[in-house]
């Protein structure tokens, strides 16, 4: 009954589903991803310009850094997940 019901997909549809069942949520996952290392983006875009505007380094520079670091651990991670 089993293989009725598998030649009854295409196997497009299969790949796509076996996939799915090895690595659940791999898009969710991606997309949050993406996500995470766009607002780090964001956030060191903005320590950057304060930087430039003549801010305080010894509070600039932590914030810069954990903000390339979540950068550098989504790129990391994205890619340990494709």
């Amino acid at each position: 009954m089993a293989t009725y019901r598998r030649n009854q997909l295409s196997s497009q549809n299969y790949q796509r589903l076996k996939a799915e069942a090895k690595a659940p949520y791999r898009g969710l996952r991606k997309t949050i991803y993406v996500a995470l290392a766009a607002s780090g983006l964001i956030g060191a875009f903005v320590m950057i310009t304060k930087l430039a505007a003549g801010g305080n380094l010894t509070e600039i520079l932590p914030n810069l850094g954990l903000q390339v670091g979540i950068v550098l651990l989504m790129a990391w991670l994205f890619h340990q997940d494709s």
